[in-house]
């Protein structure tokens, strides 16, 4: 085999795995690998991860990668990262070592702090215009200031410019690029347009804001596009010397790798939560539905691209929570024979609001309930009632997308680990009443990196080639009766009034 690079190597770096994949220039899997971390929940509503547990998987996975794709770093034309939003990571310039475990973007204990700065004037919406995002325990300034203000020593370090901050990305690059030898320091604006601390307008952080949160400004990466060369892989390394040239988070990774770049069109990605995002091309729009204004993509010198995006914090970690804590199913995949073994969902409704409400309510005082219980009901109507969740609640999310952006919604391309689910993706088609489309590369969030850090060293000439090599496997058309969507979504509105102010201010 020659020595010419063939290949482009995403790593993917997740809320509970992290994966490598190896695609080619027809943008198809070569081969992966990948492995979970701990989820550690150290209280209620707390919910981290070990930082260098990550990097530990992510070197393993990219060499697991590698070698079942036998091939080497010097056939890797180019490295994409794309990752979990919003989790927070704070390390120690010198040491390379956290101060803390990661924030994941899950995590509500930042509640008292936006409640602080909501109290400042505006309320939940004191830094929407300039940021797009509302005060909400999602995103990431105010979990580096619960760090500053809770880990011994921090503080002073950060005043005195030793300790530095970025979202899993950032941290995966410095590492990835040499850590404490002369490791790269940046973000791309994806990934910093979650932290609420970056001018969506002009793509630059914000002191003003970084000064009411306590941060210092020395502990913010450097703000680069999602499509240029950061820097290249150490010599030590698994990919030496081969250039890092994608960052996007993971569901602006995913619009990318759908080929969504045409103002109007959406994507919803199926995973730990559910994210649905709809292009709004160079034109910032508002939400006045309870959805963010994002970044979606910025291409190297070109105009940044943004989206409204629906995040809904809760869909697959809900399965998850039933095989691991109710144990009603063994694997993830027996849910969808459990569901199918009746016919409806016998008048039981779940709503998974275990980290509040996230779009388009941002109620953090939400938690999760099951309601319309009877004796008739048992675990295959639960386990239908949470699939059905998550189609809910992306129908909530959509019906906001129509409003504020004034154009309907005529079909959702689909991705992410639960698509494989016909039931699911029957009933969500049902629920929107339009048709849901799933690529044959549904692993689109890995794919928009590798195309975002491939396009920028000429490896793909740039959109065309992910719209050209973009692909339908299966399409789903609606077919339930517009009178029963209606009274099914009816219930489902009333089961999610059922979960408001549940936290009171006594609770920890």
């Amino acid at each position: 085999m020659p020595d010419t690079p063939q290949y482009v190597l995403a790593i993917d770096q997740g809320t509970t795995s992290t994966r490598a994949i190896v695609f080619d220039h027809a943008g198809t899997i070569v081969n992966s690998g990948q492995l979970e971390h701990q989820q550690i929940f150290p209280r209620p509503g707390w919910v981290e991860h070990d930082a260098e547990e990550i990097w530990t998987n992510t070197r393993e996975v990219v060499g697991v990668a590698l070698t079942r794709a036998n091939v080497t770093a010097k056939n890797i034309a180019a490295v994409g990262i794309t990752n979990q939003r919003e989790t927070a990571v704070v390390w120690d310039r010198t040491t390379g070592k956290p101060v803390y475990n990661a924030i994941v973007w899950q995590d509500t204990r930042t509640q008292k702090i936006a409640n602080e700065l909501a109290a400042l004037g505006g309320g939940s919406d004191r830094y929407k215009s300039r940021v797009g995002l509302p005060l909400a325990t999602y995103f990431s300034g105010p979990k580096i200031r619960w760090i500053l203000d809770n880990v011994e020593g921090a503080r002073e370090k950060a005043e005195r410019g030793e300790l530095a901050f970025g979202n899993t990305d950032s941290w995966v690059l410095w590492n990835m690029t040499g850590g404490v030898n002369g490791g790269v320091h940046v973000t791309d604006v994806t990934n910093a347009s979650r932290t609420m601390l970056m001018n969506l307008d002009t793509l630059t952080w914000n002191e003003e804001i970084a000064g009411e949160m306590g941060i210092p400004m020395s502990m913010l990466p450097e703000i680069r596009s999602s499509s240029e060369v950061y820097g290249y892989g150490r010599l030590g390394g698994m990919v030496p010397q081969v250039p890092i040239s994608g960052i996007l988070g993971d569901q602006q990774a995913a619009t990318f790798g759908q080929a969504c770049f045409e103002v109007g069109t959406a994507k919803n990605t199926y995973g730990t939560g559910n994210f649905v995002l709809l292009n709004t091309g160079e034109e910032l729009v508002p939400s006045e539905n309870g959805l963010l204004t994002t970044v979606a993509y910025k291409i190297g010198e070109k105009a940044p691209v943004y989206a409204l995006e629906g995040s809904i914090a809760v869909t697959g970690s809900l399965v998850q929570w039933l095989r691991d804590n109710l144990g009603l199913i063994k694997s993830a995949p027996e849910i969808e024979q459990l569901a199918a073994s009746v016919p409806d969902n016998g008048g039981a409704y779940f709503v998974p609001a275990f980290s509040g409400l996230f779009a388009p309510y941002w109620r953090s005082e939400a938690r999760g309930a099951l309601v319309g219980l009877t004796r008739y009901v048992n675990k295959a109507h639960i386990a239908r009632a949470v699939l059905e969740a998550t189609a809910f609640q992306t129908r909530e999310v959509v019906d906001a997308m129509n409003a504020d952006s004034g154009v309907a919604l005529t079909e959702l391309k689909v991705d992410g680990g639960m698509v494989s689910n016909d039931m699911l993706m029957q009933f969500q088609a049902d629920v929107l009443d339009v048709p849901v489309i799933r690529p044959q590369v549904a692993e689109t969030t890995a794919l928009g990196a590798a195309y975002a850090a491939g396009i920028a060293v000429g490896f793909w000439e740039g959109e065309q080639d992910v719209i050209d090599n973009w692909a339908e496997d299966k399409r789903w058309e609606p077919s339930m009766e517009a009178a029963e969507r209606e009274r099914q979504y009816r219930l489902w509105k009333k089961a999610v009034t059922r979960t408001f102010d549940w936290v009171d201010d006594d609770v920890e």
